[in-house]
């Protein structure tokens, strides 16, 4: 039941933002949400969701918690074997190249985000895996 209300709700903040060119559904409480567009690590579709995201040094950061699950967001699987993808952001798209954050950079990545976003912290609690984070440089 709440795997379905997560995926009917991201389904319309995506529609919103889309044909708002994100004046509607880009801000969530504190947060600042993106369509990312990834390709589908079996498929080799396209795939896009809704995302917080967070401004950082010219470049975007994205954790993947997936909500405190067991289980690894199929969005950061897929760039695990493809890391281009484009961001959304408020109608425009920017071409990335995305890369998981390690060592001393994700300790630091980890308490801005926290500090951001506190939530990050109780879905650490409700999960034995380590949270990535995804950081985004513009391409070009």
């Amino acid at each position: 039941m709440k795997d379905t209300l997560i995926k009917w709700f991201m389904a319309l903040n995506s529609l919103l933002l889309r044909l708002s060119r994100g004046r509607l559904g880009s801000r969530l409480g504190t947060q600042t949400i993106l369509i990312l567009h990834t390709v589908g690590r079996t498929s080799g579709q396209e795939r896009t969701i809704p995302i917080a995201y967070f401004d950082y040094e010219g470049r975007y950061l994205i954790v993947a918690s997936n909500w405190g699950r067991d289980k690894q967001a199929d969005w950061y699987l897929n760039l695990k074997k493809d890391p281009h993808a484009r961001l959304e952001i408020k109608g425009r798209l920017v071409a990335v190249a995305a890369r998981e954050a390690q060592g001393e950079e994700y300790d630091r990545l980890w308490q801005f985000v926290t500090e951001r976003h506190p939530p990050y912290l109780d879905y650490q609690k409700m999960t034995t895996r380590h949270i990535p984070i995804m950081v985004f440089e513009p391409i070009g």
